[in-house]
């Protein structure tokens, strides 16, 4: 189970990745981001190299984590081969099994197969499915302006603002959660659109896989076209650091996937997979 750290090698990750779009797009987000810095520490298993059958980004093991924070400890994965993936994913040193953590990709292998391991580990799996989209060529994305005086007034999110997206987000509303919004505010582009107080009404940001996420507009302020700007232009913001600008919607979600269609996305043939593991003795606890 190679671990790479070697620059040169991470670099020919990236472009052999961008072979396999869009289902390695998640493991290419998070490996770009490596290669860019590393502000989130994060590191790449492989079960060979360098021709690997499967691919494996996860927390740097040296740095402290909570348990319980399964946005922190979140994995993204891409294979070649599912039994090569399956192997490693089984290997003992890949996946902390004895934390709550999610693993992220666009193969539904992902999910069959964490079924089939988490059984033998007693841990308990829970998935969510979503529509995937990317806006591929900056040249279409609207040029959105809205007829409002004063203008409105865009800027990137502070860290002061991650109770808010905590508190309005569907996965949010937990401490864990908000050190991760805060986490990702530091460390990853983000637009918002600020009142007259200074305080965000809508806003947009990006995670640890390079991934458009919480797009969201304060009920008060919304059909006003502050998402379709926001989504705009932290799409165009990637797009001009070189990052795909890669989201996901839920299937019912018919005004989110309304806007996309008006920012032209491209609606990806793959299906985005979030897999929560939850060992039994974490649901247990929390059952006392």
């Amino acid at each position: 189970m190679p671990v790479l750290k070697c620059s040169t090698k991470l670099q020919l990750l990236e472009k052999i990745l961008m072979g396999s779009f869009p289902e390695s797009l998640k493991v290419y987000g998070a490996v770009m981001n490596i290669n860019r810095g590393n502000p989130f520490r994060k590191e790449v298993v492989v079960d060979s190299w360098p021709d690997f059958k499967a691919v494996i980004t996860r927390r740097q093991r040296e740095k402290e984590v909570d348990d319980c924070d399964h946005y922190t400890n979140a994995y993204a994965v891409f294979y070649k081969d599912l039994q090569a993936y399956r192997e490693l994913l089984e290997e003992r040193d890949t996946i902390n099994w004895g934390q709550i953590f999610q693993l992220q990709g666009l193969q539904a292998g992902i999910y069959e197969t964490s079924i089939a391991v988490a059984r033998s580990k007693q841990v308990d799996v829970k998935v969510s499915s979503f529509q995937m989209v990317i806006h591929l060529d900056p040249d279409t994305l609207p040029d959105v302006r809205l007829q409002m005086d004063p203008a409105p007034r865009l800027a990137y999110l502070d860290i002061s603002h991650a109770s808010l997206l905590s508190e309005t987000w569907s996965r949010g509303g937990t401490e864990q959660c908000r050190r991760y919004l805060a986490n990702l505010i530091c460390c990853f582009p983000s637009i918002c659109v600020l009142d007259d107080n200074g305080q965000p009404i809508s806003w947009g940001l990006t995670d640890q896989f390079a991934t458009m996420i919480h797009g969201y507009t304060l009920l008060e302020h919304r059909r006003k076209g502050y998402n379709r700007l926001v989504a705009t232009t932290l799409a165009k913001k990637l797009h001009s650091q070189g990052f795909p600008a890669q989201g996901n919607v839920l299937e019912k979600n018919v005004p989110s996937i309304t806007l996309l269609k008006s920012m032209n996305a491209q609606f990806l043939p793959c299906h985005f997979f979030r897999v929560i593991h939850t060992p039994l003795c974490f649901l247990a606890i929390h059952h006392l």
